[in-house]
């Protein structure tokens, strides 16, 4: 075993022998991680030529030992797969390649199975060989039919070799176009208040969400501005506070591969109001009656009774006092 300082490392066996024949691996390694590559050693019998006599001077034929005729030996090796895949996960609807390389003299055959039976060409199946020897299953477009396991058998006169694999096939996604659950509501606030523009929109893939203010779009960086969404299809802009500015007609779309939705709102702001403190009513000295006033309500019955009540009139002499508000 040598190794060079370019990084070029070899194994070097002095006289091969039957025994030589077989699979090497070499490996490389490191804290970083590790490789290794492999190629398999076909030792083959040199051929043993004998001395053929000269041809005699008359035109008898010349009679040659058993001994010294050409023996000639052929060798023939057992299929064996130098490439193999191992076991695999394909999406539905895509294709998919199962590659291998094997040896063997004469070359093998390959035949392809799926649970036991054999996988023939057709319009989605193909088998391919390459210039490199590499042979391929291609499926095109991959099924859930296809899902199992595959054996892929190699046969000549001298035996057979085989290797199998899993094969998972992912269903394909199913595409729907966006929808609204919970559509955007009108709604109105006072300057300085917060406000949400929120609703509900499904879909698959999830959508994509897009806010526009009277046909132009809100950036997600906008002062004032958040927009906010989660995995359940809620979908939020939040505005605080808000202005008379931000009064206006907000729009939310929705899109995805297999369309795009929208939905239009008005947002009203009103200007604040001061609540009034109302003054408390001067009274003049001597109202008895009226004396409450300046702690609770008028009540208008006990204190102006109807006309069918004689009251009013049976006290001329009591005196009357008016607030000088009235």
């Amino acid at each position: 075993m040598n190794r060079e300082e370019d990084g070029t490392c070899s194994l070097h066996i002095e006289a091969s022998t039957n025994d030589d024949d077989g699979n090497y691996t070499i490996m490389a390694a490191n804290p970083q991680g590790r490789i290794s590559c492999s190629g398999h050693l076909m030792v083959q019998s040199i051929p043993v030529r004998g001395r053929i006599s000269t041809i005699q001077p008359h035109r008898t034929r010349p009679r040659v030992p058993e001994g010294d005729k050409e023996a000639v030996q052929e060798r023939f090796f057992r299929p064996y797969f130098l490439q193999a895949p191992g076991d695999m996960v394909a999406h539905e609807g895509r294709l998919c390649r199962l590659d291998c390389k094997v040896s063997g003299l004469p070359t093998p055959e390959l035949t392809w199975l799926l649970n036991g039976k054999p996988v023939l060409p057709d319009g989605t199946h193909k088998m391919l060989v390459r210039e490199t020897g590499v042979h391929s299953l291609l499926i095109d477009p991959l099924t859930q039919n296809d899902a199992g396991t595959y054996t892929c058998l190699a046969t000549n006169k001298t035996g057979q070799n085989s290797f199998s694999l899993e094969l998972t096939v992912v269903a394909k996604e199913v595409k729907k176009a966006p929808m609204f659950l919970e559509k955007l509501q009108n709604c109105g606030v006072p300057e300085g208040y917060p406000v949400r523009l929120e609703c509900r929109v499904v879909g698959m893939p999830p959508p994509i969400f897009f806010w526009k203010k009277d046909n132009e779009t809100i950036p997600s960086n906008r002062d004032r501005m958040s927009m906010h969404q989660d995995t359940t299809g809620y979908v939020c802009l939040l505005i605080q506070p808000a202005k008379k500015a931000d009064a206006g007609w907000y729009t939310l779309s929705a899109k995805n591969e297999a369309g795009i939705v929208s939905c239009t709102a008005r947002l009203d702001i009103y200007a604040q109001w001061h609540r009034q403190i109302p003054q408390q009513i001067k009274l003049r000295p001597g109202g008895s009656r009226y004396s409450n006033l300046t702690t609770q309500g008028l009540d208008i019955f006990s204190t102006f009774p109807t006309t069918e009540s004689p009251m009013l009139f049976s006290s001329p002499s009591q005196k009357v006092v008016e607030s000088e508000e009235l």
